[in-house]
């Protein structure tokens, strides 16, 4: 096994905390155990030469492997469902009556791995507007710092999903065509979802603002420094009247400009 020397350690925890925000100065084990066995099987004989051409920027493929090794892309369908359930029942009502006349849902879902939950999302708003959703843009913006996921979210491979509501598995999903016996969301659910690669550390400067920010289980690798500079950032991104949805493990500073409504969910007043 590579051993991770003091300095390639300090190296690598500057690096992903200031392109990335990720913490890892705790996470010296995980990064050794995690990269070793890779490294070596890529050829390299030490972590210096790979922290050298990691630093230097000339391979995103390192970026991206780097990524993919110590950060967790795990989601699924209707992750925290109370969060859906508060989502479906106080916060579309509300959307719908503000947004009436212009008939457009302006909604982000910030480190969306997968695609399950901007998918999840929009068959809510599918569901909660019936027969009225063609007359609606109800677009939902997914961003993820790697493109490799953003793959996999475009053209989605599930198995069919246990814990979503019955009518969702005859209404939403149809078995993929490639004999995998696997099952992708339908056109009209995937066309309504756009995919894009964004860093959360950089600036938010989208054409619009946000009436609802999912931002769930992200800033669980985030110093509060750095989380607390993501909040503003979302707060400026926000709507007023707009909603910011955090994982239920995760905290926000209670300085944050945001009302907190219940547990994990906050309101730009």
């Amino acid at each position: 096994m590579l051993q991770l020397s003091d300095a390639d350690f300090q190296r690598l925890v500057t690096f992903m905390r200031d392109r990335y925000g990720i913490n890892l100065s705790q996470k010296r084990l995980l990064i050794n155990s995690r990269l070793s066995a890779a490294l070596q099987a890529k050829g390299y004989t030490d972590f210096t030469k790979f922290v050298d051409e990691l630093l230097s920027g000339k391979d995103a493929a390192q970026v991206e492997f780097i990524l993919n090794k110590l950060t967790t892309n795990y989601t699924y369908f209707m992750r925290e469902k109370e969060h859906f359930a508060f989502f479906n029942e106080v916060i579309l009502p509300d959307l719908i009556k503000r947004n009436e006349r212009k008939k457009v849902l302006s909604i982000w879902s910030a480190g969306c791995s997968t695609g399950e939950e901007p998918y999840t999302i929009s068959m809510c708003i599918k569901d909660f507007l019936g027969p009225q959703a063609g007359l609606w843009d109800t677009r939902v913006l997914a961003t993820d710092i790697s493109p490799r996921v953003l793959s996999e979210a475009a053209d989605p491979s599930y198995e069919m999903p246990t814990d979503i509501p019955p009518e969702w598995s005859r209404r939403y999903f149809r078995k993929r065509t490639d004999g995998s016996g696997l099952y992708t969301v339908t056109p009209e659910i995937r066309h309504n979802v756009i995919f894009r690669v964004f860093n959360l550390m950089e600036p938010i400067h989208f054409r619009i603002k946000f009436d609802v920010i999912f931002c769930r289980n992200v800033m669980i690798y985030f110093d509060q420094e750095t989380k607390d500079a993501l909040v503003q950032r979302f707060y400026h991104a926000t709507n007023q009247g707009g909603y910011l949805l955090i994982g239920h493990s995760e905290n926000i500073s209670k300085n944050s400009p945001y009302r907190m409504l219940r547990p994990a969910t906050f309101r730009r007043e």
